[in-house]
């Protein structure tokens, strides 16, 4: 695949700024008790509220085992530590709503999992500099971008804490695309225009991408852009959706999408949700999807022939070679400001966390990819397989990706493989710059899949749907640069 050398912008940050000693000592010792046994004796009382719970809010995950895994280790997690942990799951596309409740209430969940809008909560929230720094004391650097979707450069707050992300790839059918001459599954966007096409008009499979109200829409509308060379904002977080050179940019990318929906698609990918691209892959009706690896793990449990039929590529190339892929979905934590009297029993488990990430990984069935590749593999009983040799997180990626432990019996072996690069193609919404609350209200109010879709369905010429979400984005962007809280010029 030929990629472009663009990747994310240069490094804005600062250092965190600094904590106390007190504080330091604590979270030091809350990441390290997941490095020793579970029974690990509590740290100093006084660096604890004197109500010791711990509410977790969090996204039903698409694994079920992880959801198992996790609220087994946290209440774990408690008990060792006379916390009591309870831990409340919902539909991720609730989150916002549900936060945004509690906001309001100004009570509610101490720790809560967002994605990329945990951005706009930043005024509400308690600063993470300091997890973040003791995190990266212990375990390494974190992936560039999970810099991206947790730290604000015009106001230098670390507004989360990113556990962990997940990999946005293609998923395709290997016998369909074989078949039609292409046993290695498209590398290009036009690869998969054209031999889509070939695939649906002689065997009747179409391919599967979205343009509705949901989060792969969402992303992929982001990716086919960035392939193309064109952006949202610009690395300064001012918008130049439908400026110059860039303008031009997204209109073809535009255009690409609506030729894609008349040649491979029919009108149902309008009317899509999150389910939606998973489920026909599973029925066997779609060549191709951009997803996570969830809809094959489900497929591994209830349609095993499918499973084995499906392999991975990385974003498709555009046409000038660029080829990015949104990170799927990433576990931003965040700590309301109302939570304030349990911040560092909030910390000490997050870091716990991060310290037992390995657990994380192979419990989601490697959906989870960590913020921290170098962490340490904690000794003991892993209660997982051991792998030979692996003493980071890193090292335990590579060879789960190499070597799937949870492949089907008679499975290839390497469909994983492809994935292992991610880091270097994966980027976030702010793409070239950070993530922000502007940026973060565009996805959530679907500005992208709808500019696509109105040009598809013939709503609006490319131009006029592109100037449209032009107009939209400037608007939002304006109200939350009023705010102090994004860069860019005023207009």
């Amino acid at each position: 695949m030929s990629h472009s050398s663009r990747g994310p912008g240069q490094d804005r940050t600062q250092s965190p700024s600094r904590y106390s000693a007190g504080r330091r000592r604590v979270l030091k010792a809350g990441g390290l008790a997941g490095l020793a046994a579970i029974g690990a004796p509590l740290f100093p009382l006084n660096a604890f509220a004197a109500d010791k719970t711990l509410k977790i809010l969090q996204w039903s995950h698409f694994v079920p085992t992880y959801d198992k895994w996790f609220d087994a280790f946290a209440k774990a997690w408690g008990e060792a530590n006379g916390v009591k942990v309870t831990v409340d799951h919902i539909n991720i596309a609730d989150l916002v709503t549900a936060t945004t409740s509690e906001m309001s209430a100004n009570s509610g969940h101490d720790i809560i999992e967002l994605g990329p809008e945990a951005a706009q909560f930043m005024p509400n929230v308690v600063d993470m500099a300091d997890v973040n720094e003791e995190a990266a004391k212990q375990f390494g650097p974190i992936v560039d971008i999970i810099k991206r979707v947790s730290y604000n450069p015009v106001v230098k707050q670390w507004y989360a804490f990113c556990h962990g992300w997940t990999v946005d790839c293609g998923d395709y059918r290997y016998s369909l695309w074989k078949k039609a001459g292409m046993d290695t599954g498209p590398a290009t966007w036009m690869q998969l225009l054209d031999i889509g096409e070939k695939i649906r008009k002689e065997q009747g499979i179409e391919v599967g991408i979205g343009m509705s109200q949901e989060l792969d829409s969402n992303m992929v509308a982001r990716s086919v852009l960035w392939s193309w060379g064109a952006s949202v904002q610009d690395a300064e977080d001012n918008v130049i959706l439908g400026t110059g050179k860039n303008r031009e940019l997204a209109i073809e990318a535009v255009k690409y999408m609506s030729d894609l929906y008349h040649r491979t698609m029919t009108p149902a990918i309008f009317a899509w949700n999150a389910a939606s691209n998973n489920q026909d892959l599973i029925a066997g009706k779609a060549s191709y999807i951009v997803n996570s690896i969830s809809a094959y793990r489900s497929a591994q449990e209830t349609k095993p022939d499918i499973a084995k039929d499906v392999f991975f590529t990385g974003p498709l190339a555009g046409p000038t070679g660029d080829a990015w892929a949104n990170v799927h979905v990433l576990y931003n934590y965040i700590i309301p400001k109302f939570a304030k009297a349990r911040e560092d029993t909030a910390k000490r488990f997050i870091l716990h966390l991060a310290a037992n990430y390995d657990q994380a990984m192979y419990y989601s069935k490697l959906y989870n990819s960590p913020s921290y590749f170098g962490t340490p593999v904690p000794t003991g009983n892993r209660t997982y397989p051991a792998v030979k040799d692996a003493k980071t997180l890193k090292d335990l990626n590579d060879a789960w990706f190499t070597n799937d432990p949870f492949k089907l019996p008679g499975e290839a072996d390497g469909k994983l493989k492809p994935l292992i690069p991610a880091t270097k193609w994966t980027t976030n919404l702010g793409h070239p710059g950070y993530s922000n609350p502007a940026v973060g209200e565009v996805f959530n109010t679907f500005v992208l899949p709808n500019m696509m879709a109105k040009a598809a369905r013939g709503d609006l010429k490319p131009e006029q749907a592109v100037d449209e979400a032009a107009k939209q984005i400037q608007s939002i962007y304006a109200q939350w640069r009023g705010r102090g809280l994004i860069g860019g010029k005023k207009i």
